[in-house]
């Protein structure tokens, strides 16, 4: 089973999901709007993926807080402000991938 994590809002991550449900795959579906993530899945995350190639330097969030000239601690930064984070974010078993990604969601 595949973890999708987004927002519904999210073109890509309604992409994904549309996906999924086509070809009736297994998936479950964390909204970033309904809750956060817990620290354990941020640290599942920061294991396999750079923090900062999380951050989503397109984001309104990115330019209005002038992430372009700070210098702030990825982590930290996407931990207390997820709306920074490039979304989907896909997981199967200890493997993440970020953006939409039809092989990885098709993998059994």
């Amino acid at each position: 089973m595949v973890q999708i994590i987004g927002r519904k809002g999210c073109a890509e991550t309604r992409k994904a999901l549309r996906f999924c449900q086509e070809r009736s795959l297994e998936y479950q579906f964390v909204d970033l709007n309904s809750r956060p993530l817990s620290p354990g899945e941020y640290n599942n995350i920061f294991s396999v993926i750079d923090p900062a190639s999380l951050i989503d330097e397109a984001s309104s969030h990115y330019k209005k807080g002038g992430y372009q000239w700070r210098v702030y601690d990825a982590q930290e930064e996407l931990i207390e402000h997820p709306n920074l984070l490039r979304i989907p974010i896909l997981r199967r078993k200890g493997r993440v991938v970020v953006g939409f990604d039809p092989s990885f969601l098709e993998e059994r």
